[in-house]
């Protein structure tokens, strides 16, 4: 399959495709006019690419899970390797997480010194 076809039965851009292909996650062979061709495979293997990246990994984390990209990610019992990986990615976004909402609690009272009002009601 093309690109495009690829990019519309996986929800990927063709952009993700290509910078997947770049990461050496997946791969194509070139039809004669240079176009991309793509195994039916690939679309499993993209999918679970997209399931890791929405569940907060980046794609070196993802290089880790290789072995398994083919199969049922988020069936199959994950590695020792895998958690940890899992592990210190959750750390990191925990991190980031704690970092954003003391930002936030000092703007917010900065705001409240500033107008006299009291909090808002952030959605």
């Amino acid at each position: 399959m093309r690109i495009g076809e690829l990019a519309r039965v996986t929800g990927a851009s063709a952009r993700a495709l290509r910078h997947y292909e770049q990461a050496g996650l997946i791969s194509s062979g070139r039809a004669p006019n240079g176009y991309r061709i793509y195994d039916e495979h690939v679309a499993v293997r993209v999918r679970n690419i997209r399931y890791l990246l929405t569940a907060g990994l980046t794609l070196d984390d993802v290089r880790v899970f290789l072995p398994c990209l083919d199969g049922d990610v988020a069936a199959a019992p994950p590695s020792d390797k895998g958690l940890r990986v899992a592990r210190e990615r959750l750390a990191v976004l925990n991190e980031r997480i704690a970092s954003q909402t003391e930002a936030r609690d000092r703007l917010e009272a900065a705001l409240r010194r500033k107008s006299g009002a009291g909090p808002r009601t952030v959605t």
